[in-house]
This record gives structure tokens, C-alpha cells and sequence, in this order.
């Protein structure tokens, strides 16, 4: 495979996303209308896939895709001259979630083997045929039920499912992704801005992400009102039934045991040192010593994929705002995917 006809269509997949997403419905030729229904129907099938966190992935990687990112990063690695098979099964929990992998299969010169999520089974097959399209039949790739005659594997599951993933493929040379979640460390002094960008973190997709915000590092004398203040842009999150049944059944739960969180009838906030909470509910705890949260990230790695925070803090942190747009060059468990390709 022409790996610079590939790049050529990746633009070209990217120019062609855009001019979807700019365009007003009365103004759709064919090609819109079939995104469009793809779009509606993976809504139906999954209700947490609304249009709007759709559009905003389909956005995401539109912005990626230019001929500058995409070559600034292919820069750092070797393109195998041996095309392999490589499996890859995908994760379903935000939309597009899994089109990082099958695009550093290509670009790798191998061919994946993609067993999709129930969850999201539309899009990334209409984007695969497209940007094979785009590139002149340059892009080769496969979609099953079951994987069978791959050379390696990435996986991506919870971490019961990863347990089972581990042996199952545990002959195989593999990248086995567990569950994971991000936190944000405030230093007090942010402004209004910061905090409203901190609101996207928490609360874009619903929080479903990895790279989700789920628990926040305040100051002692921090007043949680100001927390609450930054997050009301996203108060009609609670008319989606699903996320509005979660809140209903984590809120109940904390009443009936008479446990302390703080409530502003969409989300609800409470102290707890468990780096994971759900979905609803941010955890938080005060510090008074910024070493005490180095030491909790430093003993949560694992569980932990990226920390927001001001750069003053001395952190290895994104800025805020910056939790739901990640780079080519970043990757899901801080595992370098295309290294572990060049290995294929």
C-alpha cells in the first residue's frame, strides 16, 4: 500500500467531513443525507450517541487530519515493509472511539482486522470506505465477528473483560486496554474560563470517556460553589433519560445512606478518595500539600489517563478544555500504539 496516497486521502477524508458538518440540512446532496441517516440510526440503536457527540467526534478528527499533524507524526516511526494482520477489537463508550487504532493499522502498512462495538457499528465503516475511496485503493481493511488469522492484537474492554483478553491472546503479541479515567488538579486561582473548560472535561459524552474527568483536587479552603458555577452550561444534561436515571438512582442511593454530596439538581459532588465514581458524580478531595496528589497519581498510573491542570503545578498535565481533544501522537493507556506496530 501507497502510504502517501493514504495520507492524501485522509486530507481528503477530513475536507470531506467538514463540508458534512457546514452545511444546513435544506442543503444536503446524497453523500449528506447517508452520513446523516448513519448518524440518526446509530442514535436509535444507542441513545448515549446523540447528534450533537457525534458531530463533535466527526469535528475532532476532521481537525486532525491535516496533511501537517499527520505527517508531523508518521515522522517518528518506521512504516513496515511486510503487511501483517492485526486484530482489533473495538470499544463502544464514546462515538469514533476506536478509529484511532484502525487508522494506525493502516498507516502502519498492516491491515486491520476489526471486530467493531454493538455500540458504534455504522460510522467507522462509512469512514474506512470513504478514505479508501479518497486514497485510490489504498487502504485495505476487515470487518468480522470473530477474530481469527491475526498476527497481533489490540484490545480494548473493562477490566473484567481485559482479564479475560489477557489469556485468550496470551500467545499472541498484543496490547490488552483496561478501564481508565482522568482527574484534574485546581490550584485555586483559575478563572471562570478555566473552570467552564473544566465543565467540558467532566461532562462532554456524558462523562463516559477515559478521558473523562471523575475526580477533582481542591485546596482546602476552596468553596465548592464556584465549581458549581462554571458547570450550569451543561444543566439540560439531565433531559437525557439515560443520564437523568443515573443521577435518580446515585442520588437516592446516597440519601438512603445518609451520605454527605453536595447537589445542583444535574450533577452531584462528593468527597471521596476513590479515583473512579459514577456517572453523575465527581468526586473530589481537599489538599493541603500538592506532594499528597503527586503521590495518589503516582500510585494510580495505571487507572489514570491524563491529569488537567495548570502548568505551574509542575504536573504532566493537560491544559483545561484540552481533555476531549488529544493529539495523533496521543494514546489511550499511554501505550505508544505505533511502536507496538513497528514490532508487528
Amino acid at each position: 500500500m501507497n502510504t502517501e496516497n493514504q495520507v492524501l486521502g485522509l486530507i481528503e477524508l477530513s475536507d470531506y467531513i467538514k463540508a458534512f458538518l457546514s452545511k444546513k440540512t435544506e442543503d444536503y446532496n446524497q453523500d449528506d443525507v447517508d452520513i446523516e441517516l448513519l448518524l440518526q440510526k446509530t442514535k436509535i440503536e444507542n441513545q448515549w450517541f446523540t447528534l450533537e457527540n457525534q458531530k463533535f467526534a466527526l469535528q475532532q478528527w476532521a481537525d486532525l487530519l491535516t496533511a501537517e499533524s499527520i505527517n508531523g507524526w508518521l515522522k517518528n516511526y518506521s512504516i513496515s515493509k511486510i503487511s501483517k494482520r492485526v486484530g482489533l477489537i473495538l470499544a463502544g463508550n464514546i462515538p469514533l472511539v476506536g478509529f484511532h487504532d484502525v487508522v494506525s493499522v493502516v498507516l502502519s502498512n498492516h491491515i486491520p482486522v476489526v471486530k467493531l462495538s454493538s455500540k458504534d457499528k455504522y460510522m467507522i465503516p462509512f469512514l474506512l470506505k470513504k478514505w479508501k475511496e479518497f486514497s485510490g485503493d489504498q487502504v485495505q481493511f476487515e470487518f468480522v465477528e470473530r477474530l481469527e488469522n491475526f498476527d497481533a492484537v489490540i484490545a480494548t474492554g473493562s477490566n473484567n473483560t481485559a482479564r479475560y483478553l489477557e489469556y485468550y491472546f496470551k500467545n499472541h503479541l498484543s496490547i490488552i486496554r483496561k478501564n481508565r479515567t482522568s482527574v484534574a488538579v485546581l490550584k485555586g486561582d483559575e478563572t471562570e474560563e478555566e473552570l467552564q473548560l473544566l465543565a467540558n472535561d467532566i461532562f462532554q459524552y456524558f462523562g463516559l470517556g477515559c478521558r473523562n474527568v471523575t475526580r477533582i483536587f481542591i485546596p482546602q479552603d476552596y468553596v465548592i460553589d464556584r465549581l458549581f458555577e462554571s458547570f450550569i452550561g451543561f444543566q439540560d444534561i439531565i433531559n437525557h433519560h439515560k443520564y437523568a436515571n443515573n443521577y435518580d438512582y446515585n442520588r437516592a442511593v446516597y440519601l438512603l445512606n445518609q451520605d454527605k454530596f453536595w447537589d445542583n439538581n444535574f450533577v452531584m459532588l462528593k468527597e471521596d478518595d476513590k479515583l473512579f465514581s459514577p456517572l453523575s458524580v465527581i468526586n473530589f478531595s481537599r489538599y493541603t500539600s500538592l506532594d499528597d496528589v503527586k503521590d495518589f497519581i503516582a500510585e494510580n498510573e495505571e487507572n489514570i489517563q491524563c491529569i488537567v491542570a495548570k502548568d505551574e503545578l509542575g504536573l504532566d498535565s493537560i491544559h483545561f478544555g484540552d481533555a476531549q481533544n488529544p493529539g495523533l501522537d496521543t494514546y489511550a493507556d499511554n501505550v505508544d500504539t505505533m511502536k507496538f506496530l513497528e514490532m508487528v
